[in-house]
């Protein structure tokens, strides 16, 4: 009885939708029911979609082998920090894959909190719905992980994404997934700038041959107020992903391999970062392989695109703010970096500098001084193996005396990681380009795989 007189109290106490957030944070929800909490469930077709509504925090759902035709409804599931919810299928083949229907997403996340979706195959059957989609109509999704996902056939149009979130979004991870030929791989915020992703995670993904984007990160209105969003500085951090626009790319409605929007422009998220580093960027026959705006770092990272752009920090919906570019390795053909740079605003720190730039037009926009540049086909002169193919392609340095003065790399010790280079080596003071020098062949020759990352040293 009096468990039943607290939830009536607090259903007329607070807005009934944010109700179950409010019971997950305050810890009620944990003392209404014991069943089904910790518990592990194997189930199959026939019996996941019943399991579902009965989960409770460090609920472990394990789905055998088979096809799944009901999707896959993770909504007003909350898990907690120390005990999320975990639904996944086998680590290897047979897979359990989740076949499209129409009129449906696939993976439909509403109100849910804390939850991991690990090693599920996403078959989109090129129908027009979303591989895994936080809904529009859901008033937030926080702390959700998707690791180890497989989504094809998601190309029926380029607004078709694998992984969409139409919400505000908060804490999650989305690492070690593979989606090939989508539309969208991956589309976070919305348009208007109204349903935030802050925080996130984007690890050792594998996004290719994409209609638009690989990945796209909306810009930001002022942050929502809702129980439990982030109100401090966050970061949203992208690394070791590859990310590439080889085939398939739209002529028409050609779209960078990333682009990463602004932050709030007052308020909550203002001071938000980009922390975007150790990933291979390659080939975009119609766009920029990056674009972007507000406060980002991107360093570490291999550019290589044999028909245009690499980067372009330039306003979309804004303009570039405290901007830091360095220790990147870029092949164009077209403009290597182009900066629109801030003019004259202390608040804002700019820099790009650290870089090895081989590009029809090298750096636009900032110094040459700091940088090591040259024309496109310079590159075979300076670099190993620049325009062998994917597997054999090597940009480490033919000469190791490419270094610039020793305490440039001080500035660059605030940022997680810039001590070592895109292989994950530990970098020498005074360095330029993504791979520490003394050495002749990197870890991983860069491939269309998910990049193995070795332990940090």
């Amino acid at each position: 009885m009096k468990v039943q007189r607290q939830k009536k109290f607090l259903a007329k106490s607070i807005d009934i939708r944010y109700l179950p957030l409010f019971l997950a944070i305050t810890g009620v929800l944990s003392g209404i029911s014991p069943a089904f909490a910790g518990a592990t469930y194997t189930v199959d077709p026939g019996t996941y979609r019943a399991r579902l509504k009965q989960l409770k925090p460090g609920a472990d759902v394990r789905l055998m082998p088979g096809e799944y035709r009901d999707g896959l409804p993770v909504q007003q599931l909350q898990g907690t920090e120390q005990s999320p919810i975990t639904i996944s299928g086998p680590d290897g083949e047979p897979r359990a894959v989740f076949v499209a229907r129409p009129g449906h997403n696939t993976v439909s996340i509403v109100n849910s909190s804390y939850v991991t979706i690990r090693n599920l195959v996403l078959d989109g059957r090129n129908l027009r719905v979303d591989g895994v989609k936080c809904e529009g109509h859901a008033d937030w999704a926080h702390h959700i992980t998707l690791d180890g996902l497989r989504i094809r056939g998601h190309g029926n149009n380029q607004q078709t994404v694998g992984i969409s979130t139409k919400c505000p979004a908060w804490g999650w991870v989305i690492r070690n997934n593979v989606i090939e030929g989508a539309g969208t791989g991956l589309y976070l915020g919305n348009s208007d700038g109204r349903a935030p992703f802050i925080g996130g995670l984007i690890d050792r993904n594998l996004i290719v041959d994409t209609l638009g984007y690989n990945v796209q990160i909306k810009h930001q209105q002022l942050r929502p107020v809702l129980p439990g969003i982030p109100d401090g500085d966050s970061a949203t951090i992208i690394r070791h992903n590859v990310f590439s626009k080889a085939r398939g790319g739209s002529a028409e409605m050609a779209r960078p391999n990333l682009l990463v929007g602004h932050w709030p422009l007052a308020g909550p998220g203002a001071n938000d970062r980009y922390f975007i580093y150790g990933n291979l960027f390659y080939q975009n026959p119609h766009e920029a392989l990056f674009q972007g705006e507000g406060n980002i770092a991107l360093y570490n990272n291999l550019f290589v695109n044999h028909f245009g752009d690499a980067i372009r920090i330039q306003p979309h919906n804004d303009t570039t703010r405290a901007i830091s570019v360095f220790y990147n390795t870029v092949i164009a053909r077209g403009s290597g970096i182009t900066f629109a740079r801030r003019e004259n605003d202390p608040a804002y720190p700019q820099f790009v500098m650290a870089n090895i730039v081989f590009a029809g037009v090298p750096v636009r926009g900032a110094s040459l001084e700091t940088n090591l540049t040259g024309e496109f086909a310079d590159a075979r002169n300076h670099l190993i193996r620049p325009f062998a193919p994917l597997g054999k392609m090597n940009l480490i340095p033919v000469d190791t005396r490419v270094r610039k003065r020793a305490d440039d790399g001080m500035r660059f010790d605030a940022y997680p990681q810039a001590d070592l280079d895109f292989d994950g080596s530990l970098r020498g003071t005074g360095e330029l380009g993504a791979y520490a020098l003394d050495r002749d062949r990197p870890r991983w020759l860069p491939a269309l795989e998910i990049k193995p990352v070795p332990a940090t040293p």
